[in-house]
């Protein structure tokens, strides 16, 4: 008979993750040696951390990494709420009497999956901690209330992202974690390819994607001068498909750009003045 705190005494449900396979290959375009470098880490199951501003292609590089390796993709978006609970799973009643959930990154490590958490430092530090098993040589993930290691699956990667723009003494990542991880970094595309995923991506012309990309660079020439971030290659793509589908150029950039980036109206109208001189 088991014992009431063991693992047998308490099954876990078995989920299906053909939900979480990526069936068409994700547009990706490549600007460096990170696809290289990712698919090193996977051959020796070295955890990775992509750091780079928002909004610059980090998560559809993760997506296309799954697809390109064939592994279910698991995505948490990292929150100030998140416990370690969140991570790994519960005990929930169900009519059959007390069963354990496994947490998403559970799930990853016992089937095989990509485990991806997004802006992990918004998590508190007391989460993270609970990765750092699975992130050395054991490779394993200790479920306290359930009495339980589970090693992981040969197949199991994971895989973080951060802006460090936004690290501050109170909300980063603490060394003993980034050390754990081979980093990969990512910015904005040079003016030339950054244009090319704008036309691709929002079914732009290509005159119309090199406006936007100069707009772009006009906004991050302001980051520090009122502006945490300059606009992100999705917001381009956001601006890009709304004046492909008829909206006026002036209108799509002020919806799409100018009112998502600031709040403050003095930042705004310098932001507009500079944006104007850019449009034809």
């Amino acid at each position: 008979m088991p014992s009431a705190t063991s693992p047998a005494a308490f099954p876990s449900r078995v989920p299906d993750l053909s939900a979480y396979r990526i069936a068409v290959e994700p547009y990706y375009r490549p600007v460096g040696d990170e696809i290289a470098v990712f698919e090193a880490a996977w051959r020796h199951r070295l955890p990775v951390m992509l750091k780079g501003p928002t909004g610059c292609g980090k998560t559809r590089f993760v997506e296309h990494m799954a697809w390109r390796l064939g592994r279910p993709l698991i995505t948490v978006a990292a929150h100030e709420d998140m416990t370690a609970a969140d991570l790994a799973g519960r005990f929930l009643l169900s009519p059959e009497g007390t069963v354990w959930h496994d947490g998403p990154l559970t799930q990853a490590v016992r089937h095989g999956a990509l485990c991806y958490l997004d802006e992990i430092v918004e998590a508190r530090q007391d989460t993270t901690v609970v990765i750092h098993p699975l992130t050395d040589a054991r490779r394993i993930l200790p479920l306290e209330k359930r009495n339980e290691q589970v090693a992981a699956h040969d197949d199991f990667q994971l895989v973080i992202s951060y802006n460090p723009g936004y690290q501050s003494a109170v909300k980063d990542l603490k060394e003993s974690t980034k050390q754990r991880f081979i980093a990969i970094a990512f910015d904005y595309p040079a003016p030339e390819l950054e244009a090319e995923i704008v036309r691709r991506e929002a079914g732009a012309d290509a005159a119309l994607a090199r406006i936007l990309v100069a707009i772009a660079a006009c906004s991050r020439n302001l980051r520090g001068q009122g502006l945490d971030e300059g606009a992100s290659t999705r917001m381009l793509i956001h601006a890009g498909r709304l004046a492909a589908g008829g909206v006026s150029l002036e209108a799509a950039v002020e919806a799409a750009i100018v009112l998502p980036i600031t709040d403050d109206a003095d930042v705004r109208r310098a932001l507009g003045a500079a944006i104007a001189a850019c449009l034809p």
